[in-house]
């Protein structure tokens, strides 16, 4: 597999990108860095329009509808840190010229469903069909929302001493993304019941309820930041916020949440739950004292929550406790989850 599968690296986002962006605009609030989900643009008014942009998935082992619902729900998630829903979307398809106009509108009858479900009016973008397009990535989609601009969150907003919160648990996407690609080699090894727990968790991808939720009423300005787990999982999600708002971190590692069912796919595949992609989580900093108020909440809609940290002063630098043992957090800048996939892949898991 190439070390460039995944994400972009740190460095090179910071180093290159962020300093190569057109025309400087003082009305771009928040633009393109390292660890933040949404750009925010300032309007007229006291509004501000949030945008933010991911691949659209076409897998064809997970099923139409299901691609549908990651192209739609990861592009929401990101949204939903900002405490506000989309309203707005555009979609770009670079579609597989193999792929029958019949199941073309399957998957397009889905995202449609999905944008209408969330309140998302499908604005436009450009369909097309590509020879030679083998990939899961069939494009990019970008979300937009207006909203007050004192009460849009972003991850620079996080401070030092604000407690980590993180809702649901680890692995939550990696664990049913692979269970149901290779569905006889995880039944076989781990059990029905276990495949069938990780097939079930696949739609807890979604962690736009979580934050909305967690928010509340924006007056209350009860959370300072969010910021969903992707690619790193739920470490590389707290070391991403930390570092974006310029803080450090503690993180209390066995206070993470892993479900039995994540824990057992993700050994199977060789993978360490807390570094593998973990979309359906939610990472939620608050002062000490709202933290209760927004678990009850959480707890009222049925989404558990666990608070695992606490952000620092950047000096202090981002740390682990585990087994009452400090330890410095390095950063993984490749997401294990790409590696073990293609490797069952080439294995003949199926």
């Amino acid at each position: 597999m190439s070390e460039k599968a995944g994400k972009i690296d740190e460095r090179l986002l910071g180093d290159f990108i962020t300093s190569n962006c057109g025309t400087p605009n003082k009305k771009v609030l928040v633009g393109p860095g390292f660890g933040i989900d949404v750009s925010i643009v300032e309007l007229a008014g006291g509004q501000a329009m949030a945008l933010t942009s991911d691949p659209l998935s076409l897998i064809p082992s997970l099923g139409l509808q299901e691609s549908a619902w990651l192209s739609v729900h990861l592009m929401a998630n990101d949204m939903a840190t900002t405490g506000f829903a989309p309203q707005f979307g555009q979609f770009v398809l670079n579609l597989p010229a193999t792929l029958s106009q019949a199941d073309f509108k399957i998957y397009w009858q889905y995202v449609h469903e999905y944008c209408s479900k969330l309140g998302v009016a499908i604005t436009g973008g450009h369909t097309g069909f590509v020879e030679g397009q083998n990939s899961t990535i069939a494009g990019g989609g970008t979300f937009i929302c207006i909203a007050p601009k004192d009460q849009m969150l972003a991850t620079p907003k996080a401070q030092a001493g604000d407690c980590i919160l993180v809702t649901k648990g680890a692995a939550i996407s990696s664990a049913a993304i692979l269970a149901m690609s290779f569905p006889k080699t995880v039944s076989n090894k781990l059990g029905k019941e276990v495949y069938q727990g990780a097939s079930d968790s696949f739609y807890q991808t979604s962690s736009i309820k979580d934050a909305l939720t967690a928010r509340g009423n924006a007056a209350e300005n009860n959370v300072s930041a969010m910021h969903d787990v992707t690619e790193g999982g739920v470490l590389g999600a707290i070391y991403e916020l930390a570092s974006a708002a310029n803080c450090g971190a503690v993180i209390e590692e066995d206070l993470i949440p892993v479900g039995a069912v994540q824990e057992a796919i993700c050994r199977l595949f060789s993978l360490d739950p807390l570094h593998c992609i973990g979309a359906g989580s939610m990472l939620i900093t608050c002062k000490k004292d709202q933290v209760e108020k927004i678990k009850s909440r959480l707890a009222n809609e049925n989404i558990a929550c666990a608070e695992v940290g606490q952000l620092t002063a950047a000096e202090e630098g981002i740390s682990i406790f585990k087994q009452g043992e400090k330890t410095p957090m390095i950063y993984q800048s490749v997401d294990p989850y790409w590696e073990a996939f293609f490797s069952a892949y080439k294995n003949g898991w199926q």
